[in-house]
């Protein structure tokens, strides 16, 4: 159980140190200019993300303690040879903050949690999202599945994942298409 426990805590600090970093970028968007849009699902996504991460740690803590396992055995290869869930759960989980660090540097002071817009600048296209659209959406969601994975949270991981995914598809919806006015504008 201190292994989940332990994990838990490690993701809230990732987190808290992001929210972070999105607020001191939001203040310097807004204070040149930037402006947010109507009709973001932000508040959704603000408590559903952080929501998430904790049904899935209490879950996963409940388990531990309900199977007697204690300290790093969590993570250990099953005796039968076959994959560690909690051990495949933290390499997809390290790979998905890659991806969004990555992001979130090509993107500089323009990443923040909010859709901020400043009228006049192109779109980035740089980076991985050279690649595809939205690179940072789609590490939310390998650290999601990563964290139900190395947590152990077989019923809340899939449900909050889902309940996340739909509010992060409207969300992606909202910013593409304010994103392509913009451009359009430019």
């Amino acid at each position: 159980m201190n292994a989940v426990l332990f994990m838990t805590a490690v993701i809230f600090g990732l987190m808290l140190a992001e929210m972070r970093h999105s607020r001191h970028h939001e203040a310097v968007l807004r204070s040149h200019g930037a402006v947010e849009p109507p009709g973001d699902v932000y508040w959704a996504l603000a408590w559903l993300y952080p929501a998430a991460f904790l049904a899935m740690g209490v879950e996963g803590a409940w388990r531990a303690y309900a199977a007697g396992v204690t300290g790093w055995r969590w993570f250990g290869m099953p005796s039968d040879g076959s994959p560690s869930w909690p051990v495949a759960g933290v390499l997809l989980f390290v790979a998905s903050k890659g991806l969004k660090y990555w992001a979130i540097r090509t993107l500089g002071e323009r990443w923040t949690f909010r859709v901020l817009i400043q009228p006049g600048r192109p779109l980035v296209t740089t980076g991985p999202y050279r690649y595809v659209d939205h690179p940072n959406y789609i590490a939310v969601v390998g650290e999601l599945v990563g964290a139900a994975m190395m947590l152990g949270a077989s019923v809340s991981g899939p449900i909050m994942i889902v309940a996340f995914g739909i509010a992060l598809w409207a969300r992606m919806r909202f910013e593409t298409r304010i994103l392509r006015s913009m451009a359009r504008s430019t």
